[in-house]
């Protein structure tokens, strides 16, 4: 549920960024500010919301994460400026980090090693379903009423989500809340940064997501020109193609187990440009073959390089998941508006090209851990 939640809030608006280009007169880069402002806010956020709950606790600080996030939700719905969206975007990126920071910390402390990679699996899977009801709500609230309407039911029903998170989330039984050390929560940060297993797997992270939302933030712009001339509830559906995350990522993670990590680290990335050459055909149905192979392939990989930063740290776990989800929500942020400028230029071939070139750089960290 708070996976649910929180994703369905954050990725609600990736599916009408062509409303909001029509809507308030933007480019598909300005658009794009409306996810990446979201995702930017919660890369720093994420940085120090996770040492928070060292201290308050961590099932009080994803129940608030998720409350709030939800009320600014709804006071986005009501607004008409574009500056004043982003900025309450940018807050709700703020809010959530309290929950991604933390959730998975949570789950690392209170889930047996062996099952850790599976859960883990499993936590990404419910996000995935949040992230995919979000898109599709909001894109077919969209075209039948407007993106206001859509952002409203979406915050109401997230904040029912949220009560509901907060009453049946058990309380934590292995967590021991301590005082903040200022020189120790920073220089824990340096030290996870000099490890290079760490560093290549925040790397790692960075790309996957980045390559990620790039594809998924402009394929609805190809979608709605010649020759295709889809309709926004329609592109929508597409969302649907997040699902297959629901079952590659505890199936990464129970692969990971019987076999060399960086292994199917390495074939979930090959597996995700063999998806991204697909789309080049202007054939609906191959694309989404192509989209379901990159986005099943993407959860995958995702799932292992998670679980392997929180399996390969012995102490402060919790600035070691910070720094990889700051990493991780950074490329969202960056390569998401950046490739507006490839589809300004070169249109999809462009996003393409751009995105096969970040893979390969991943695949070739993906083979430098092979050494460790």
């Amino acid at each position: 549920m708070g996976g649910f939640s929180s994703f369905s809030i954050l990725y609600c608006v990736q599916s009408i960024l062509p409303i909001f280009s029509k809507e308030f007169l933007l480019s598909a880069t300005e658009s794009s500010l409306s996810l990446s402002a979201t995702t930017a806010t919660m890369a720093i956020g994420a940085l120090f919301t996770g040492s928070l709950s060292d201290v308050i606790g961590r099932k009080l600080i994803m129940s608030l994460s998720l409350i709030v996030a939800a009320i600014l939700t709804i006071i986005c719905s009501m607004l008409h400026s574009w500056t004043t969206i982003i900025i309450i975007r940018s807050f709700i990126g703020l809010a959530l980090s309290g929950v991604v920071a933390v959730g998975m910390t949570y789950i690392v402390e209170e889930v047996e090693k062996k099952y850790l990679s599976f859960c883990i699996g499993l936590y990404i899977s419910g996000n995935t379903i949040g992230g995919f009801v979000g898109r599709l709500l909001s894109s077919i609230l969209s075209e039948y009423f407007s993106w206001n309407v859509s952002l409203a039911i979406i915050g109401f029903f997230s904040l029912f989500s949220s009560f509901l998170f907060c009453y049946f989330l058990p309380s934590s039984k292995n967590f021991y809340p301590i005082s903040i050390n200022y020189k120790k929560f920073f220089k824990s940060f340096y030290i996870h940064l000099k490890n290079p297993i760490l560093y290549t797997l925040f790397i790692i992270g960075f790309l996957l997501m980045g390559s990620f939302i790039t594809v998924f933030n402009y394929i609805s712009y190809r979608l709605i020109l010649d020759p295709f001339f889809l309709s926004q509830s329609t592109i929508g559906l597409l969302s649907a193609i997040y699902l297959t995350g629901v079952y590659s990522s505890p199936k990464a993670g129970a692969l990971a187990n019987k076999f060399n990590r960086s292994n199917i680290l390495i074939i979930s990335l090959l597996i995700m440009i063999f998806g991204i050459l697909l789309t080049q055909y202007d054939y609906f149905l191959i694309i989404v073959l192509g989209l379901m192979l990159f986005s099943s392939s993407f959860f995958a990989a995702h799932s292992i390089a998670s679980s392997w930063v929180s399996s390969c740290v012995k102490t402060d776990k919790v600035q070691a998941t910070s720094l990889y989800l700051f990493f991780y929500y950074l490329g969202s942020s960056i390569f998401g508006t950046l490739g507006g400028f490839f589809w300004f230029y070169s249109r999809w071939f462009g996003i393409s090209i751009f995105i096969i070139v970040v893979l390969c750089f991943g695949i070739l960290l993906s083979l430098k851990l092979k050494r460790f």
